[in-house]
């Protein structure tokens, strides 16, 4: 008699119990028989909820602050992110479908009690962390249109609560589909943007391949960690892992084989969107401030004041304005979903909605309002870099597990990495735990001991 080995999903679902995301769990259908493109329909959307952390508010001050200074030099360190961004968010979309579980549930289920509160704990200090990118960076845009005080437009935020509430309970579809719209709203911006500033190609195309430069100038290595540590979203890789699970697909190897290649498909395209839309802010700093001898633009409020002026187009300023709130909106709604999702994947401990999100967004709201209110305005920039540098200390905690999950043939089965997947994925793990390491080290260390490295 043939020993056949236990399916994952049926092993792990068995021992824990509970589903990720219950209320929309499954809840999509993928036709059975359909065309390669209305699966391919049926599968679109998650991956363009993970892209929104590769384009938030965070991003755009390291983005500026490299076009501006160093000019299309750093294209490539942001292609490189990008390319290291696809592959993990592959392996999350492996772990979701072949096991059942997400990664915070794979993480309670495989460590200790205090090993899972501890990578709790620090998760959900980098949700709160890109939650006040997010809080700060519509705030900016609402002050930039409306002329609304930053304080006020941080509290003004509390509200998308309620319109995060009302998507949830009309169904994951309307969520998806109010993501891609203001997605497709910061890619026009952008590629109007694009269109007013006429950026040199060849100096676009140079700028895609690696200079050794990078690593010879320490602050063009250090806008670059900062770069890599606002692209890459440690919370995104819980995220994906668990919504890629509510599309109601077969449940046998064929069925789970032809998920992955669906939601890959689906998570690749919507990164490439925020290739362009990454990459469109580094150009176009570096084809208006660069080359107009602007080189110190790092700011928001800077970038907005000197687009059009030095562009010489009136409504240059006003899209720029209208891609950060938008942006800056489109992020809480994922980080909504991360929140619940680490939660109760790492405690198996469920809280109301309105009241998980109103926990994050008043950590995110009170350091943010407080900071603002006693040292003002000019310190806005200050906070989007300090959550950066948040969000890359938690990088590492996300990445080993998740590349230590898929890599054992216990959990993944059949489905388990490759020996050339696991090189790629060890190696983007070790680049990226050490840039960080990097970062914090020149964020921290006092000036000598920085100095002499």
């Amino acid at each position: 008699m043939n020993h056949i080995p236990p399916d994952p999903d049926t092993a792990w679902r068995k021992a824990a119990g509970e589903l990720s995301l219950p209320e929309v769990h499954r809840s999509i259908m993928v036709p059975g028989n359909g065309s390669f493109f209305r699966k391919l329909m049926a599968f679109s959307g998650p991956g363009f909820l993970v892209a929104v952390g590769y384009m938030d508010p965070g991003n755009w001050a390291t983005d500026l602050a490299g076009g501006a200074k160093f000019g299309y030099t750093l294209l490539s360190v942001i292609l490189i992110s990008n390319i290291m961004a696809i592959l993990l968010q592959h392996l999350c979309v492996k772990l979701g479908v072949v096991t059942g579980r997400d990664l915070a549930q794979a993480c309670r289920d495989h460590y200790n009690k205090p090993t899972v509160w501890f990578l709790w704990v620090i998760c959900e200090v980098a949700i709160a962390a890109c939650d006040l990118a997010e809080v700060v960076g519509s705030a900016i845009g609402l002050q930039l249109l409306f002329g609304i005080p930053i304080v006020w437009g941080c509290v003004i935020t509390c509200l998308d609560v309620l319109v995060v509430l009302y998507l949830q309970n009309k169904g994951f579809r309307y969520i998806e589909a109010i993501v891609v719209t203001l997605i497709l709203t910061i890619g026009a911006c952008f590629a109007a943007e694009l269109f007013f500033a006429k950026p040199s190609l060849a100096g676009v195309m140079l700028g895609l391949v690696p200079s050794a430069e990078i690593l010879k100038n320490k602050d063009m290595l250090l806008i670059s960690i900062g770069i890599l540590g606002a692209t890459v979203m440690p919370h995104n890789l819980y995220l994906h892992s668990s919504i890629v699970q509510t599309r109601n697909f077969e449940r046998t190897p064929a069925g789970k084989r032809e998920a992955i290649k669906f939601a890959t498909i689906d998570s690749t395209a919507a990164l490439m969107f925020a290739l362009f839309i990454n990459g469109a802010i580094l150009i176009l700093a570096a084809a208006t401030f660069h080359g107009s001898g602007n080189h110190e633009v790092a700011k928001i409020q800077d970038a907005y004041r000197l687009l059009s002026p030095t562009l010489g187009v009136g409504i240059a300023s006003t899209l720029f304005a209208v891609a950060l709130l938008a942006s800056g909106q489109n992020s809480t709604l994922t980080g909504t979903l991360a929140g619940q999702i680490v939660m109760e994947g790492f405690l198996n401990f469920r809280i109301r909605p309105w009241l998980r999100r109103l926990i994050t967004r008043g950590i995110a709201i009170v350091p943010a309002v407080v900071i603002i209110g006693l040292y003002g305005e000019s310190k806005t920039t200050e906070l989007l870099v300090a959550s950066q540098v948040v969000l890359s200390m938690q990088l590492g905690f996300a990445v080993w597990p998740l590349m230590r999950f898929t890599g054992e043939k216990a959990k993944m089965g059949e489905f388990v990495n490759p020996f050339w997947i696991k090189i790629l994925g060890w190696t983007t793990a070790t680049i990226i735990i050490v840039l960080n390491l990097k970062l914090l080290f020149d964020t921290f260390a006092p000036d000598p001991l920085r100095e002499a490295f």
